[in-house]
């Protein structure tokens, strides 16, 4: 049928698939939760003909969207919300939830079932949100749905520790690029889920002040805590992101000083060998010891070659005496780092 309707029945709850059931307890004025499952021909019967939805409406309840929505009709009142399905190592999984809020009625799509399910499973258990009426149900609906974001927000905040002693550890290595390129997913998580959270932000403030005739006067502090649930959890996320940005930062900063360590080696490595490689070219040239000897004594003698050693030696060990004495090796090098 592609929809699960829970009818309360003086105190007792029922369930039911059947259009027709459903058609005759709404024409009954009995409270009544129809949960959408799929797009079928029952379901568009029974938005369009029998609780006469908006064609609009009944668009966007099929339709996906990436940003939340609230429209007010004269007999009902149309909520778009995103929940949070779950989050893996590369991105998060965000689910839509449609609300229509009718006087004796309520329409949910639900595409992963995730928080109506969660909900109805409490509903058989006590119908007493759905005997409080309908504004209640949708209290309780965008409360689970809000309630979802808090063991995700738990986990970002343990892989941006994470990501920060990695940071730190990896920067400059290979093994950094992975560390680099979940940083920059994080980041764009958090900014999807901002551009999200602003716009679901002003939904639920919208809700807790009482703009809405379907939110009767004695339910708004229950839409307004759900107001407050969400907006800790943007302040959170606003947190993280500065987290993850300052994680950016370090590990940019930390692979640019193993560069310059990098670079600092290879430069005191080739000062030590240009005066050896000095040396050896030239007493490399190819003389004529016979002809040149005048000019080049050492070419013939007997003690040329040691001396050219020793000197290449001495060139060494002087230039290494030097970088201590400067602090760029040794000791003072390390306590400096």
């Amino acid at each position: 049928m592609g929809m699960l309707a829970r009818i309360l029945d003086g105190t007792t709850l029922r369930t039911t698939t059947s259009l027709d059931d459903i058609r005759a307890a709404i024409a009954h004025q009995q409270l009544v939760w129809i949960d959408l499952e799929r797009h079928s021909p029952d379901a568009d019967v029974l938005l369009a003909e029998v609780l006469k939805i908006h064609a609009l409406t009944i668009e966007d309840i099929w339709g996906p969207r990436e940003l939340p929505k609230i429209d007010d009709f004269d007999e009902y009142l149309y909520v778009l919300v995103h929940g949070i399905g779950g989050k893996n190592k590369d991105q998060l999984e965000l689910v839509e939830i449609d609300l229509v809020i009718g006087a004796r009625w309520l329409v949910t799509f639900d595409r992963s079932g995730a928080v109506t399910d969660d909900v109805g499973t409490e509903l058989e258990r006590s119908p007493r949100p759905l005997a409080k009426g309908i504004p209640w149900l949708a209290h309780a609906i965008l409360d689970r749905a809000v309630d979802r974001y808090l063991p995700v927000v738990d986990q970002l905040d343990a892989e941006i520790e994470q990501l920060q002693d990695d940071a730190l550890a990896k920067a400059g290595k290979p093994a950094g690029k992975r560390v680099l390129a979940d940083i920059l997913d994080l980041k764009r998580t958090l900014h999807h889920l901002r551009r999200m959270s602003t716009y679901q932000r002003e939904i639920l403030l919208r809700l807790s002040r009482g703009e809405f005739d379907e939110i009767p006067p004695d339910a708004i502090p229950f839409y307004r805590d759900v107001y407050d649930h969400f907006l800790r959890v943007i302040d959170l996320m606003e947190g993280y992101r500065d987290l993850v940005t300052s994680a950016l930062d370090a590990y940019l900063s930390v692979q640019s000083n193993r560069m310059n360590e990098v670079m600092k080696t290879l430069t005191l490595i080739s000062t030590v060998m240009l005066p050896l490689t000095f040396i050896a070219g030239i007493y490399g040239m190819n003389f004529d010891p016979h002809v040149s000897h005048y000019n080049m004594p050492e070419l013939l003698w007997d003690y040329g070659y040691p001396f050219a050693l020793v000197l290449m030696g001495v060139t060494t060990v002087g230039i290494l005496f030097w970088f201590r004495h400067k602090g760029w090796i040794g000791r003072a090098a390390r306590d400096s780092s």
